[in-house]
């Protein structure tokens, strides 16, 4: 057991030795872990804590380059935005003078063209401005405060033109405070509406939609763009509180009252007004409630627009490149701004430490980068814009002459209001002429055939529309325009040239000559004094060498002829000036010449309107109209073209206008454009009311059938819509011109069957009598009033039914065996009923009766005496032999092209009659055509010259005669002669009272101190011109004369009624000092009456012609009547010797009649043999059809039969013009 026991202690011994050890090992297990676990933390937190700075050097290495970036970056904007403070600080103070300016554009500057803008900007309000050292910038630019470049060029592509006054009108347009009624003859700124607004919901009326009001509520309401388009002189009141912007209502609810509804009011609504008149007369309320803006284009402005179309069509590259360097200009200016704009957004918004902000920073890379690249572009773009303008300004010759032909163009409707041209159809033109030009590789020389190309295609395409009688003033305007152009003519030669010499007093210098006309000396002093380098000596060369001029004054075309010693070299212009002084008659040939001279001979040959060259011209969208004039009818033409072209038939529609016919012409115009056929509408002038509704009509046809045409034909009316003519293709009809054109006309349209239908042999002998006594009434037209007091529209249908008559009865005569033919009856119902249904005057009616007695009668068969319409060395105008048609046309195209007024009854004179009335209605147009501003020719403004003229005209005034101390004076019993005088008299002061107060109210107005009016501006106008004003020719007897003659005329009219008042009635009456001349003559009779006690309604006038020519060598009074002087005689000259009438003289239109004796008779104890009846009229105008005008009739003494002084159209007037 002992054994046992120890083992078991030492076992124990060893147990607990060996638990000690492992107790002892444990703890230090336990140490070492605990340690181990203290370093493990240790580590991490070095760890840590290295990390911690490997991010901070991260950071703050990333936070350098950033903040190296940020400075370098902004360092360069630095540079901009210290500029740009800068500036923004200086601009902030500069801002005051620059809204002034900007404000005042705004505001007042609207309805003027570039011209006065431009003086009343630059050269008014900016230097007064400076001088007041109000702070301005300089240079000061609209656009820089207004817009900017960026909205410009999208204006642009939004087709508005890019010429400075278009970028006004945008400005003006889009900032002014007022809704803009825009001034749109060429329609520019309606396009730029309708493109710019068509994204917004653009709602288009005009005051015409019965639905307009309903419309224009749903705009206001939901804040769309709203368009009056067409809109004429009036404007619906209705509308004044939106114009006015009377918006009430507090901040919940704003509302405007739309007629009698209240409207909701949305802040973004806008109201464009669009007229297409070109100088509308707005009342300045409109001016006050809306923002007048005039989009005419202007001379400068058009050019620039043609320019951009002959380089995009001879140098497509070249303009391509242009635009899109506009396009990216515009484009990098813009993103230049959006990147400024981002970063500065970003600068603002950015939180915390602005150096971590990475999306800053790369904006600020981007901008940097791209900032300069697009500086770059920017710089190298305005380098490429100046090489492209100086290739594009070698086109500029071309532009510049397309401008100015469209002006003259455009400028026709102050001549007749149916000459309307747009813009659109122009640049139609246009393009046509740079296609058909030739094309030339020298710039030079396709330039010229550019210009040749288009000059002639305008003035066919014009010719087309205008009247022949305004033809050769086109011409001429066209050829001046061109000539001023290129400073060969100055407007104070052109000035001269047309007005002559307007000074109201009469120069002391006497004339040397008998031979040379009054008013033609007054205008040689006044060549002499205006162009003296030229002119200097011609009064002192006129006196010295008077034989070498009178050559010339009597040359048949002194126009042709050499010209006295030095002046045979001076220019053509030079040339048309003098003659204005001595031959007025001449000048209407001289024009044709000068333009022949200048421009060629094809500008003076109008093309021959033929109806297939109108039908190659038309188009499905453009009407064609027909402009009427007394005698045409295109009708029968146009069924001829029908025919010839597929379209007779029921392809043709004619419908002629009238009352109630508005609901069948356009049902038959639906029908025409969905059908593609042609309708005729005629005499649209019947109901010009319905034309607007026709022209909306128009307006929606968007795709017409190919074949439709719409043909209209109209008198001229000023109320035809402007809409229409300007998309239409206007085309003039008139009768031939000239006997042998007109009886050609005649026959073309009669057929052979027609002259054999008449068994009659008499008949197709008077077919052509008939047919030259139509030619005859219609060419008697041409020469004014010695041809007809009313000028007749007789036409083809007149003759057609006459034709009808002779047929009826010569058959009737034929049938019943009856050899005679019943000349009295074809006389009364041709001459009376047929053509004389259309004569109202009596004496025109006179002539026509004549013409049957010598045309119509057994004598026109005589062989012993053969018969002659008229005969001469040169021509024969006789009735064919007897045979076919072709006899008749064949002897027709043996006459000659011109015909002398003789072969119409008419002295030679009348051809200068009609050549000085068409020199002098030219004159007047061009007047009207002349630009109304500017300088006068002595250097003087137009306003102080009218200021001149109206002292002048105040300081001749007589003062008003006192009525009630004459009628005292004449006491209670007076003579029936004085109760004229007493009349008169106070017709007279009312006369005096009118010129006085117009005329201190227009120097008050030209002055400033009172609103220059309508009346006013006419007043103005008329005295610049040297016309009479028509308020004062309202209350004056009729009268031709000019201001000058006129202020003559109404001092002698004063003399003699102060004569008359504080004398006695004068010995010899002045008839042309007398309101109403015929009231005086009435009174005679009645004091004879009295006096012999003869009953009123059987006492009449006859006249005698004395001895006597100035009232002077009249020694008494006479016993019964009274002596009247001033009478001219016109139409025969008076044989003083035999005391009767006399053929005129060469020359000597009109001639002073020697004092004439008016005697009161019973009517019964009248007899007169081989006396002449003549009319005694007021003025040379004769009488109207109104029958005003007429005095009394003369009884003149006449040796040669009655028939030869009616076809003369004698007449006594008592105003020489």
């Amino acid at each position: 057991i002992k054994p046992k026991r120890e083992k078991v202690a030492r076992l124990e011994k060893d147990f607990y030795l060996a638990k000690r050890n492992l107790d002892k090992t444990n703890s230090e297990v336990t140490a070492l872990e605990n340690e181990l676990a203290r370093l493990g933390e240790k580590y991490e937190a070095a760890m840590t804590e290295r990390k911690q700075l490997e991010d901070e050097a991260d950071l703050m290495e990333r936070r350098l380059i950033a903040a190296d970036k940020l400075i370098s970056g902004l360092g360069t904007e630095k540079v901009r935005w210290t500029a740009d403070l800068e500036d923004l600080n200086s601009q902030r103070i500069r801002l005051l003078g620059d809204c002034l300016l900007g404000s005042a554009f705004l505001s007042y500057l609207g309805a003027f063209s570039w011209e006065f803008r431009h003086s009343m900007l630059r050269e008014e309000w900016e230097i007064d401005v400076m001088a007041r050292e109000i702070p301005l910038t300089n240079p000061f630019k609209l656009e820089d405060l207004l817009t900017d470049d960026v909205e410009i060029s999208k204006w642009t592509s939004e087709s508005l033109p890019p010429d400075e006054l278009s970028i006004q009108n945008g400005m003006l347009t889009t900032r002014a405070s007022r809704f803009p009624l825009c001034i749109d003859p060429q329609q520019q700124a309606l396009n730029w509406i309708k493109k710019k607004e068509e994204a917004n919901n653009l709602k288009i009326c005009t005051f015409n939609d019965p639905d307009f009001l309903k419309h224009l509520e749903l705009a206001i309401k939901y804040g769309f763009p709203f368009l009056f388009q067409d809109v004429d002189e009036y404007i619906d009141p209705v509308i004044d509180n939106v114009l006015e912007k009377n918006i009430k209502g507090g901040s919940g609810r704003e509302f405007i009252v739309l007629g009698d509804k209240e409207v909701d009011f949305d802040p973004n609504f806008r109201l464009y007004l669009n007229t297409k008149l070109s100088n509308p007369k707005y009342t300045p309320a409109v001016f006050g409630k809306a923002m007048v803006i005039n989009y005419q284009v202007t001379l400068k402005g058009l050019e620039d627009q043609l320019l951009s179309v002959i380089v995009g069509f001879e140098r497509r590259e070249l303009e391509e490149q242009r635009e899109r360097l506009i396009q990216e200009t515009s484009t990098n200016k813009r993103l230049l701004k959006e990147l400024e704009d981002s970063l500065l957004r970003e600068l603002a918004t950015s939180t915390g430490n602005m150096l971590d902000n990475a999306e800053l920073v790369q904006t600020l890379e981007d901008t940097k980068s791209k900032a300069t690249e697009v500086s770059e572009k920017l710089k190298l773009a305005a380098k490429t814009a100046i090489d492209i303008d100086k290739l594009r300004d070698g086109y500029r010759p071309a532009a510049k002459r397309g401008a100015i032909l469209f002006f003259v163009l455009s400028d026709m409707a102050i001549v007749n209001a149916m000459y309307q041209y747009s813009l659109a159809s122009y640049l139609d033109v246009f393009d046509l002429s740079l296609r058909k030009s030739l094309p030339d590789s020298i710039l030079e020389k396709r330039l010229r055939n550019i210009m040749d190309t288009l000059t002639t295609n305008v003035y066919n395409y014009a010719c087309t529309g205008l009247f022949e009688r305004h033809k050769l003033l086109f011409s001429f305007q066209m050829t001046v325009k061109l000539e001023q152009a290129e400073f060969r003519v100055v407007q104070d030669e052109l000035d001269f040239f047309v007005k002559g010499n307007l000074s109201l007093e009469k120069s002391k210098r006497t004339k040397p000559h008998k031979w040379i006309p009054d008013q033609g000396w007054e205008d040689v002093i006044k060549l002499a004094e205006l162009f003296p380098q030229l002119f200097g000596n011609l009064l002192e060369d006129i006196e010295r060498n008077g034989n070498a001029w009178k050559v010339l004054f009597d040359a048949d075309s002194p126009e042709m002829a050499a010209l006295p010693g030095k002046y045979n070299d001076i220019d053509q212009f030079k040339r048309l000036m003098l003659l204005r002084c001595f031959r007025v008659d001449r000048v209407y040939r001289a024009i044709t010449n000068y333009v022949t001279v200048t421009m060629g001979e094809k500008y003076v040959t109008p093309p021959i309107v033929s109806f297939e060259s109108i039908f190659e011209q038309s188009t499905p969208n453009s009407p064609i109209v027909f402009i009427l004039s007394p005698g045409s009818d295109p009708a029968s033409d146009l069924m001829k073209l029908a025919d010839r072209t597929g379209f007779g038939g029921n392809r043709l529609k004619f419908l002629a206008m009238g009352q109630g016919q508005e609901k069948v012409a356009m049902q038959l115009l639906d029908t025409a454009v969905s059908r593609g056929q042609w309708l005729m509408l005629q005499n649209c002038h019947l109901l010009v009311k319905w034309l607007k509704e026709l022209e909306k009509a128009l307006e929606r046809v968007t795709k017409p059938h190919p074949d439709f045409r719409l043909w209209l034909t109209t008198d001229p009316t000023p109320e035809f819509p402007i809409g229409i003519l300007q998309r239409s293709l206007k085309v003039v009809t008139e009768p031939p011109n000239g006997l042998k054109l007109n009886l050609r006309n005649t026959y073309f349209k009669i057929s052979s069957n027609a002259l054999n239908e008449c068994p009659n042999g008499a008949y197709r002998p008077l077919v052509f009598v008939l047919a030259f006594f139509h030619a005859v009434v219609q060419e008697r037209r041409k020469y004014g009033k010695v041809g007809w007091n009313i000028p007749y529209d007789f036409n083809e249908s007149d003759f057609n039914v006459c034709m009808q008559i002779l047929q009826t009865y010569l058959t009737k005569a034929v049938e019943q065996g009856d050899a005679k033919i019943p000349w009295n009856s074809l006389k009364y119902l041709i001459g009376e009923v047929m053509y004389g249904g259309r004569a109202i005057d009596s004496y025109d009616r006179r002539v026509l009766n004549t013409y049957m007695d010598e045309y119509m009668g057994d004598f026109i068969f005589d062989t012993f005496q053969p018969f002659h319409f008229h005969h001469s060395a040169e021509v024969d105008y006789c009735i064919p032999e007897d045979g076919q048609r072709d006899v008749y046309t064949d002897y027709i195209e043996s006459l000659p092209l011109a015909n002398t007024p003789e072969v119409f009854g008419l002295h030679a004179n009348a051809e200068i009659g009609y050549y000085t009335q068409s020199a002098r209605d030219m004159w007047a147009q061009l007047i009207e055509l002349q630009p109304q501003t500017g300088e006068s020719s002595s250097g003087i403004s137009r306003d102080e010259f009218i200021g001149n003229i109206a002292t002048d005209i105040l300081a001749k005034l007589p003062g008003i005669f006192e009525l009630d101390k004459i009628r005292k004076k004449y006491g209670l019993d007076i003579s029936p002669t004085t109760v004229v005088l007493l009349q008169e008299l106070e017709r007279f002061n009312i006369l005096i009272d009118r010129m006085n107060k117009s005329l201190i109210e227009l120097k008050r107005a030209l002055a400033g101190e009172v609103g220059m009016s309508n009346v006013l501006d006419d007043v103005a106008r008329a005295l610049f011109n040297g016309q009479i004003p028509a308020i004062w020719r309202k209350l004056a007897p009729d009268t031709l004369k000019s201001l000058g003659n006129w202020m003559d005329h109404f001092r002698r009219r004063y003399e003699q009624y102060n004569n008359w008042v504080n004398d006695s009635e004068p010995a010899v009456m002045w008839l042309s000092g007398l309101h109403i001349p015929e009231s005086y003559l009435t009174a005679l009779v009645q004091a004879t009456c009295r006096r012999n006690g003869w009953p009123l309604d059987r006492s009449t006038l006859y006249t005698s012609v004395t001895q006597w020519y100035k009232p002077e060598e009249v020694t008494e009074r006479a016993h019964q009547g009274c002596f009247v002087y001033g009478l001219y005689l016109e139409g025969a000259a008076w044989d003083n010797e035999h005391s009767c009438l006399m053929k005129q003289r060469p020359k000597e239109l009109l001639v002073e009649l020697p004092i004439l004796k008016v005697i009161p008779i019973e009517a019964h104890r009248l007899k007169l043999q081989n006396t002449f009846k003549t009319p005694v009229y007021t003025t040379s105008q004769r009488r109207n059809a109104m029958g005003v005008g007429l005095v009394f009739e003369a009884d003149l003494a006449a040796s040669d039969h009655d028939s030869h002084w009616v076809l003369q159209g004698v007449c006594l007037s008592l105003n020489a013009d």
